[in-house]
């Protein structure tokens, strides 16, 4: 048995130690919000927090995450998740959806670790998920949304 502390609940996962973290998210605990996009760690579909740092859930093992604190897109609503929603649809950013969890995800630790991104920072921070849809623009211009307190993003 690992334990898990996946969204601030405790939970108890009977799997092999290597099991992919996004697979006992999807499977095991049903929080599905993540997405598995590519297996390999390159699209940032499967993007959670893992001690407060977005990882690919596909590559990091479950026995990794053990004693840790995971957050998914489900159990992300501090203020900075929920200024990054607003933006996210005040920029009208999502075509397909499918990336936005891992978008997100990958936004809401650039935002802790710089509260007013510069656009490389927002370059850097974002290239690790790949948007199929191209709306890297408005991604960016989202970012700088959420991280403008005196923007309404409602």
């Amino acid at each position: 048995m690992i334990l898990l502390t996946v969204n601030n609940e405790r939970r108890e996962v009977d799997v092999p130690a290597d099991t992919p973290l996004l697979w006992v998210l999807r499977d095991q605990l049903s929080l599905t919000g993540t997405k598995y996009g590519c297996g390999i760690g390159r699209c940032g579909a499967c993007i959670v927090h893992l001690d407060g740092a977005a990882v690919n859930s596909c590559m990091t093992p479950v026995s990794a995450a053990a004693g840790k604190s995971v957050t998914t897109i489900e159990g992300l609503n501090d203020d900075i998740a929920m200024a990054l929603r607003r933006a996210w649809i005040s920029e009208q950013v999502p075509q397909c959806g499918y990336c936005q969890s891992g978008q997100i995800m990958a936004a809401a630790v650039l935002l802790v670790q710089h509260p007013q991104p510069t656009d490389a920072q927002i370059t850097a921070a974002m290239d690790r998920v790949l948007c199929r849809c191209g709306t890297y623009t408005r991604v960016r211009k989202a970012i700088h949304r959420a991280a403008s307190p005196a923007v309404e993003t409602t």
